[in-house]
């Protein structure tokens, strides 16, 4: 018998809305239970709202079913095998020129608190709540059920997500290997266990590919870098010269270890340097000038201090752009909504002096859904601007 949560008179409306998230002040009583338990959610009247899970936060109650149901294997399996058939459609698979993508975007595909990536034949999984945490045993028993003989490994790497040094991030199942994944036919070396999130930026996929239909015959400075995603794809759309910028000696090791992966070694140039500073000092314009940091701001307090660090960064790449030449921009802070970054950009055109016409407005691929019920989803915003 699961422990149950009573909701508020007239708190069950975000359930009718099916948003996934129930606040603690939504809540009249709830049986005491530990954070991650499973919890039937009822109205005030009694009445069935929904299957979840605890949590100690704002966020009281996550959402895992609106209908009654067992949390299990079978439960996971089928949700699994729904997401699967969406990448299918997608065109995204073992058997496909992708073979690197997510299968499961917490609540974009219904179940918050989950991300699952696919490498090839290695699943990583990202436990961010405890009530997913819980569930890993079953979670990678579901998958093994689903993927069959197209998984080898399965690695859960929780620790960093879930901000607890206590956590050890491990296989599930399989043994260590190493995975050459592949991006419209680009190969990319995969590292799971010591790379940024799972080991790759796989939300950028289709802004990449946007980047290698522009690059032919270009310069291009890719800032920010990482493992050379946007470098690679350049380079493959016939870009002449390519530098890749990171403040992470170890990024550019990555990055270059890719450029060679496909043998691009002698277009490319990798650079460790702040890029802020580079942006500042450099000289050089481009045809093609990449801004993709990481998350300026990761809370609502941040918000302020986030938008000036936009507008400086885009000031300064604005003025690396050649007459003509293109500005990719990147933000993937979720307080900071498509409508201010526009306004923010704006903002650094101005102080930049330069004129700019939006060419495309950019988002996160589409195995990163967003829920139309929780638009709280769309985190990453982009613009392509040719600068004049």
């Amino acid at each position: 018998m699961l422990k149950k949560a009573v909701l508020k008179r007239g708190k069950d409306e975000a359930i009718a809305r099916r948003h996934p998230w129930i606040f603690s002040g939504a809540i009249d009583t709830i049986e005491p239970c530990n954070s991650g338990e499973i919890i039937e959610i009822v109205n005030h009247q009694g009445d069935f709202c929904g299957i979840g899970y605890s949590g100690t936060g704002s966020i009281a109650l996550r959402i895992l079913s609106f209908e009654p149901c067992e949390i299990d294997v079978a439960f996971w399996a089928s949700c699994f095998e729904k997401s699967w058939q969406v990448r299918r459609d997608l065109n995204l698979g073992l058997d496909t020129d992708t073979n690197a993508y997510r299968l499961i975007h917490g609540e974009g595909d219904g179940l918050p608190g989950l991300i699952i990536d696919i490498y090839g034949k290695t699943a990583v999984v990202q436990a961010h709540t405890d009530g997913i945490f819980e569930q890993l045993e079953s979670i990678a028993l579901a998958l093994r059920q689903v993927l069959g003989a197209s998984l080898e490994r399965i690695y859960s790497k929780s620790r960093s997500a879930m901000h607890d040094n206590e956590i050890e991030d491990r296989y599930l199942w399989g043994s260590p290997g190493t995975e050459i994944a592949t991006e419209y036919g680009m190969q990319f070396r995969i590292n799971w266990e010591e790379g940024q999130k799972t080991g790759f930026f796989l939300d950028q996929r289709e802004n990449r590919n946007l980047v290698r239909h522009y690059a032919k015959n270009k310069t291009v400075l890719n800032t920010f870098s990482y493992s050379g995603g946007f470098s690679v794809s350049a380079l493959t759309g016939g870009a002449s010269h390519v530098i890749s910028v990171d403040v992470s000696q170890h990024a550019i090791d990555l990055a270059n270890d890719n450029i060679a992966l496909n043998g691009f070694e002698s277009r490319h140039e990798g650079l460790c340097a702040d890029v802020l500073k580079h942006l500042t000092e450099a000289t050089e314009q481009y045809d093609i000038v990449i801004l993709d940091p990481p998350a300026f701001a990761k809370s609502i307090k941040k918000k302020h201090a986030a938008t000036m660090g936009y507008k400086r960064l885009n000031q300064l790449g604005l003025n690396r752009v050649k007459p003509g030449g293109l500005l990719f921009t990147f933000s993937c802070s979720q307080v900071v909504d498509t409508e201010l970054f526009e306004h923010t950009i704006r903002a650094a055109a101005i102080e930049s002096g330069r004129t700019a016409r939006i060419l495309h407005r950019l988002s996160q691929g589409p195995d990163h859904p967003v829920n139309i019920f929780h638009p709280e989803g769309h985190y990453l915003k982009g613009l392509v601007l040719r600068v004049d």
